[in-house]
């Protein structure tokens, strides 16, 4: 198993700047606001040649006017039954809190190795006063630390990795496992989905726009498969976006499609294809990611005969020349097709990174240009020789011909059709280049 250091504590102690200052890059959204992390939240930290994963967790408290406390709670304490080592986080401004002396009977109980972290110490002064949290008595070792400069972090490393056993890095095993990111705008089920799919309450839900505020990863490894799924903040239009919380949820949502092989972008089959969904797909286009449709609450909508295929058609209409994108509809909340859609992410991750051989693209594709070859410009004949796939990421193939400059655009889809048709490259934006022969 490997190590895992959990940061908990009250509400706006610093456990997600810490965390951003371990991981070193912003991931986690900081912001004065108490309650800004809800849901657990996954990065890597390497220590004197020691890697671990650290889990950021939203703040703990009872009693609060806050809707989403009892989520929150629960999802503290699935990250206290993960962690090795537990780093308790509190406030040297504030001093000794009540919320700190409830919450660490719940860390008491764990059992587990704890180091309390005295945050926010940012002078000498500071640092004197965080000796009353030793009546916490659950520690006999306190650490001050300020996380926004990292002044005593190095000790607090130095002390946390000694309780580590030896693992070896899984980064290098989770770097080749597909990404895939579940995105779309708020409220059409992402979190959902997300739980479904891992069985258990990955990521809180309501019903609540941008309940989900950062980007988070799972790893899911169940019926012989294994890749990383990603949910995210809903993403709405710009001119929507009001608060700076909402701005970052969107920048991360946006950060985690570009990271992904694969998105699937998840619509309300009641609101049917939106404009904002064509943005999120047009992005994910950009991108060159593989992409899936999943209309979710299909059970919501009103069927007649060939309801699916007249959604499904009215979908490629909307997606023009988009529409090599496959549709899957479902119902999460009656788990109606959910694993179909896991499936297709799959294969459409294996179209992604597909390759062809010369000899069977030139036979197969010359055959096709020979059919209906390339129109004359300015009395031009355009031949196309040879063709053969690029070695990049994703399917890119070089057409070799006298006058690349002149082949149309409509000529051009023509031969991406084929290709389609003849290699399977569903969910995969294609890319031809001409070169001169």
């Amino acid at each position: 198993m490997a190590n895992i250091v959990a940061i908990v504590g009250r509400p706006n102690v610093g456990k997600s700047t810490l965390f951003n200052r371990l991981i070193e890059r912003k991931q986690a959204i900081m912001d004065n606001e108490s309650g800004v992390t809800r849901d657990r939240h996954y990065g890597y930290c390497e220590w004197n040649g020691k890697t671990f994963t650290v889990i950021d967790t939203g703040g703990y408290v009872e009693g609060s006017d806050d809707v989403f406390e009892g989520a929150i709670r629960t999802q503290v304490k699935e990250a206290l039954q993960e962690a090795n080592v537990i780093l308790f986080m509190v406030d040297c401004h504030v001093g000794l809190h009540g919320l700190d002396q409830d919450f660490a009977n719940v860390v008491r109980e764990t059992g587990k190795p704890v180091v309390i972290v005295a945050n926010k110490a940012d002078n000498a002064e500071k640092s004197y006063m965080a000796s009353e949290f030793y009546q916490l008595g659950i520690s006999d070792k306190i650490f001050t630390i300020s996380s926004t400069s990292g002044t005593g972090t190095g000790d607090l490393l130095d002390e946390t990795v000694a309780y580590f056993e030896e693992e070896e890095d899984e980064r290098d095993e989770l770097s080749k496992l597909p990404r895939i990111a579940i995105v779309g705008r708020p409220n059409v089920g992402k979190s959902s989905f997300l739980n479904a799919l891992l069985g258990k309450e990955r990521s809180i839900v309501t019903n609540i726009s941008g309940t989900t505020r950062d980007a988070i990863d799972s790893r899911y490894n169940l019926f012989g498969k294994d890749f990383i799924l990603t949910d995210t903040a809903g993403i709405r239009r710009k001119t929507k976006v009001k608060e700076d919380i909402e701005f970052y949820s969107v920048l991360r949502a946006i950060q985690a499609l570009q990271d992904s092989d694969i998105c699937i972008v998840i619509l309300d089959a009641t609101n049917g294809l939106e404009a904002q969904d064509m943005n999120i797909i047009g992005l994910a286009h950009k991108y060159k990611k593989g992409t899936i449709i999943m209309v979710n609450k299909w059970d919501l909508w009103e069927k007649e005969t060939n309801s699916a295929e007249e959604y499904r058609k009215h979908i490629a209409e909307r997606l023009g020349p988009l529409s090599y994108i496959p549709v899957i509809f479902t119902s999460v909340i009656n788990k109606q097709r959910i694993f179909k859609v896991v499936e297709l992410a799959l294969k459409v991750a294996e179209n992604k990174t597909k390759k062809i051989s010369t000899s069977k693209l030139n036979d197969v594709m010359l055959k096709e240009i020979e059919n209906y070859p390339p129109p004359a410009v300015r009395g031009k004949h355009i031949k196309i020789k040879y063709i053969t796939q690029l070695p990049t990421k994703t399917p890119t193939f070089a057409f070799f011909c006298n006058h690349p400059k002149d082949i149309k655009e409509s000529y051009e889809r023509y031969l991406i059709n084929k290709l389609r048709s003849h290699f399977d490259f569903e969910g995969v934006p294609v890319k031809l280049v001409f070169r001169q022969k």
